[in-house]
């Protein structure tokens, strides 16, 4: 969650349409792709459980996703609005994405799709200033939650309402109040064991990780007591907002991957005012966060509603798109692709009651399935092929093209300037014709989309205004 109050078909798509020391993907054998090197996520942001299972097994698997992160499974407060699913109430598991045994059913439908399941969670807090009933019946009022907390159990740090006022202060970042939010004393022995065993459930039903939802907020000391005491090791990427003091991102590595919130900046920028050049040696410009450290999305579900920075969302259409090959096709980071849905209030919940549903490689009724496009579904499987092939013959022509190489395996060209870039690239490739796989794919002893040709170690070929190419080995005819 954000740091202030939350409760306020190709490039030319279809728009209707204690733990010490960095955890890598997980080498448990849970699902077929835990030891993909390159493994890309997928937030099903206010998919169902019944939709996410679906959507596995049509789609989701065979395309070669490695994680699906998901909603919170707790019951949470009552309200048609997307930011209640963090108002947790209780850990029973029943909340607007379904119950129990549909959230066991999608766990088991993705895994037998090669698919393993992350789930956002909520350890920081509790609901804001609301009382009543949750979506699942408990009664709760806050910082009373029967069967769970009492109010000895969370934070009163003294400021105004309790509430974080000043960010750069750490004791207030951590023991303040977020948004409202009844904040968890997680320092509290009994509250660090209800954590842990809602984690430990989580984990015995198949749950590969955990996203932690506003990690900054709790202290590594408290973390590092939950995680020591969890039946297996567990893969994390924690929400860790702004890259400098009083709590750097690089404090949270010790769980795992860590939001690189500097990434998602840059890349914006670059596409709208710095031009792609800026993005060179954009591994040296994270926050200090290594490759093996970061996870890197173009934007989640904050930033797609203005939140934590802003990003560049759906309705800019191509530069989206853009930003997706750029940041699956090069090497840094583990990148997360929000797929989400059609909004003009930014609070609006989920359409067609949470039931995500998708058409070809477009949306339909109100969802917009990136993870569907061609200009993202089709990288997952060049990241995956280009696995451990470092970054070669960067060259660029103006400011809005450039293009890049993965060591004899893949080769891009994105142009976001307002005419067509024809060149020969140096390349490593092997010579012959390559599919592009940005606007198709390879079929039979042709191409459905563009190509590029190689021979004599350059790459030939056109990328349109606004577009990009990218082939692989596996895209040579």
């Amino acid at each position: 969650m954000f740091q202030s109050n939350k409760l306020l078909s190709s490039l030319g798509l279809v728009m209707s349409a204690a733990i010490v020391g960095a955890i890598p993907p997980p080498t448990t054998n849970l699902v077929s792709r835990d030891t993909n090197p390159s493994p890309v996520i997928i937030q099903m942001f206010q998919w169902n459980w019944d939709s996410v299972a679906k959507e596995c097994t049509e789609f989701i698997g065979p395309a070669g996703y490695s994680y699906v992160q998901v909603s919170p499974a707790t019951e949470h407060a009552a309200g048609d609005e997307w930011y209640f699913d963090y108002q947790t109430v209780s850990y029973n598991l029943d909340s607007r994405r379904g119950n129990a045994d549909q959230f066991a059913n999608m766990i088991n439908s993705c895994k037998n799709a090669g698919v393993a399941v992350l789930l956002d969670t909520c350890w920081n807090h509790m609901s804001g200033t609301y009382e009543g009933n949750g979506v699942g019946g408990s009664s709760f009022k806050q910082y009373e939650y029967p069967g769970f907390y009492s109010p000895e159990h969370f934070h009163h740090c003294g400021t105004k309402g309790d509430g974080i006022e000043d960010y750069s202060d750490k004791y207030q970042v951590q023991n303040c109040q977020l948004a409202n939010l009844a904040d968890l004393k997680t320092e509290d022995d009994y509250v660090r064991k209800t954590i842990m065993q809602h984690a430990n459930d989580m984990l015995d039903m198949g749950v590969a990780g955990f996203r932690l939802d506003a990690a900054k907020h709790i202290p590594m000391e408290d973390l590092n007591a939950i995680f020591g005491g969890l039946s297996r090791k567990p893969f994390i990427t924690s929400e860790v907002i702004g890259s400098g003091p009083p709590i750097p991102q690089t404090d949270y590595t010790g769980l795992g991957l860590v939001s690189a919130s500097d990434y998602q900046d840059m890349l914006q920028k670059a596409l709208r005012s710095d031009g792609l050049v800026s993005l060179q040696d954009i591994e040296n410009k994270v926050g200090g966060l290594r490759s093996d450290q970061a996870n890197t999305w173009v934007n989640n579900m904050d930033s797609e509603r203005g939140l934590d920075g802003g990003g560049i969302t759906y309705k800019e259409g191509k530069l989206y798109a853009l930003a997706h090959v750029f940041a699956l096709t090069h090497p840094f980071g583990t990148p997360t692709v929000l797929s989400s849905y059609e909004f003009n209030d930014v609070n609006a919940g989920a359409p067609n009651g949470g039931t995500g549903t998708c058409d070809g490689n477009a949306g339909s009724n109100g969802w917009i399935c990136q993870h569907r496009w061609t200009a993202i579904s089709n990288l997952v499987k060049f990241r995956s092929a280009t696995s451990g092939a470092p970054l070669t013959n960067w060259q660029s022509g103006s400011p809005d093209q450039i293009a890049y190489e993965r060591a004899g395996k893949g080769f891009v060209v994105i142009n976001n300037s307002d005419g067509d870039w024809s060149n020969s690239w140096t390349c490593g490739l092997p010579d012959g014709i390559y599919c592009d796989v940005v606007s198709g794919s390879k079929d039979g002893s042709q191409c459905t989309g563009s190509s590029i040709n190689v021979s004599g170690g350059t790459c030939s070929g056109t990328a349109p205004a606004r577009n990009a190419l990218a082939v692989y080995t596996d895209s040579k005819l």
